[in-house]
């Protein structure tokens, strides 16, 4: 088994960390122990590209069971635990690569052996597995089945390729799951993100003034946390029903311009390029703090900013400080990278549980249906959603209520009005 990770040696730590993520993980679990009696993926080479941590190695666990041989290379070069990738060669069988801190070199080094593994599916992060394989792997097109997509800024560039005709296999939007965005962009988005930036700034959040760049999924989770930490949010948007949205659910709305100038944290969460940028810098206050929690390190526009600095220094880890000629200092939290990742461990297993879940049944899902599919992206199967949170209350020992046969009856009907 060929893989490149830091340190083998650094295996055991790993397993503890991924089997303590396994005992927040019911569902999967659960899904796991099917796929081992049934091997629904039997044979299936499935080549991955995600965050490398306890919680993906629960996810290879369970590709694994199911039969499947799966390549997995790091989607995030700061995100990886390096424990962990050990743990999944040593301890899992996994062919994996990736290595904490890698250059860009070695970071698409990684996804070209992952992709040498000739796949039969693809599991993304962020959708660079398909734009590799679209751009300079096109021979292996032919033998791929279909794909699944994790993230909001994936399914954009995904939902691209599908319009202007080059997308040339099937792809489940698993990030479209209401299993996943609702739970993992909103509660795990929310206390990740926070999460994030206090481990790399150990600053008081109550009192401080917090921009929230976007009001989706995510942003409304940044936004929620943010307040329950007592800082006074301000959203800034450019759809108008998400800012009125922002508005009805009691924050500030503010254009950039304005908001630049009265943060005191910034956290990017739109998927977009270069929300704060030049114009932006300039009029920020005196140590800002300036986080990303979007997919892509383009959010922040840091070329710009170093261009503007008279000195950049590392004022601790994951914090860089770039003094600007007007004296203010600016403070860039991880590379600009996603921070819950960057700084801190990203989604709490509990969340990932969920979203995890949803990968694998989509999987499942595809292989059994892939003479149906078209070379387009598809919406993940609604009775999995269904089926993923069901599994989920059950481990939480939660009941809820059946229609009643009278109550079915109604729903379908159309002639039991007003009486």
């Amino acid at each position: 088994m060929n893989y490149d990770v830091k340190d083998l040696g650094l295996a055991e730590a790993g397993k503890q960390r991924i089997e303590w993520a396994e005992s927040s993980m019911p569902v999967l679990r659960q899904i796991r122990d099917r796929f081992a009696d049934e091997k629904p993926l039997d044979g299936v080479r499935i080549a991955a590209c995600l965050h490398v941590t306890t919680e993906t190695a629960n996810l290879m666990r369970t590709l694994n069971a199911g039969g499947a041989e799966v390549a997995l290379c790091a989607s995030n070069p700061l995100s990886t635990q390096d424990d962990v990738a050990a743990s999944l060669v040593e301890d899992f069988d996994t062919a994996t690569f990736a290595i904490h801190g890698e250059d860009n070199d070695t970071y698409y080094g990684h996804i070209a052996d992952v992709l040498d593994t000739k796949p039969q599916v693809t599991i993304d992060d962020g959708a660079d597995l398909v734009g590799v394989i679209h751009s300079e792997r096109r021979e292996l097109i032919d033998g791929i089945v279909g794909g699944m997509e994790e993230t909001t800024t994936g399914v954009i560039r995904l939902r691209s390729m599908a319009a202007d005709g080059v997308l040339a296999y099937p792809i489940y939007a698993v990030n479209d799951a209401m299993t996943k965005h609702m739970f993992d962009n909103r509660y795990g988005s929310g206390q990740s993100t926070l999460d994030g930036v206090l481990r790399a700034t150990n600053a008081l959040i109550a009192g401080m003034v917090v921009v929230v760049c976007g009001y989706g999924w995510c942003g409304r989770g940044v936004a929620d946390r943010a307040r329950g930490l007592g800082a006074n949010v301000i959203v800034t948007e450019v759809d108008p029903l998400r800012g009125l949205e922002a508005v009805m659910d009691g924050f500030r709305v503010l254009p950039m311009s304005q908001a630049a100038r009265e943060g005191n944290l910034f956290i990017t969460v739109t998927g977009d390029i270069s929300v704060l940028r030049g114009e932006h810098f300039e009029v920020m206050r005196d140590g800002a703090l300036i986080a990303n929690s979007g997919h892509f390190n383009v959010e922040i526009d840091i070329p710009a900013l170093a261009e503007m600095a008279t000195d950049i220094r590392t004022a601790r880890p994951n914090v860089e400080r770039y003094t600007l000629a007007n004296g203010n200092r600016l403070h860039v939290l991880g590379e600009g990278r996603l921070i819950n990742l960057a700084a801190a461990e990203g989604h709490p297993a509990s969340v990932m549980d969920m979203s995890f879940a949803g990968q694998a049944l989509s999987t499942e899902h595809m292989l059994k249906n892939a003479a149906s599919l078209e070379a387009k992206v598809y919406d993940p199967p609604k009775e999995i959603d269904g089926h993923i949170a069901g599994l989920k209350l059950a481990a939480l020992g939660i009941e809820i209520d059946t229609l009643t046969a009278e109550q079915s009856k109604y729903l379908s009907s159309w002639d039991m009005g007003t009486t």
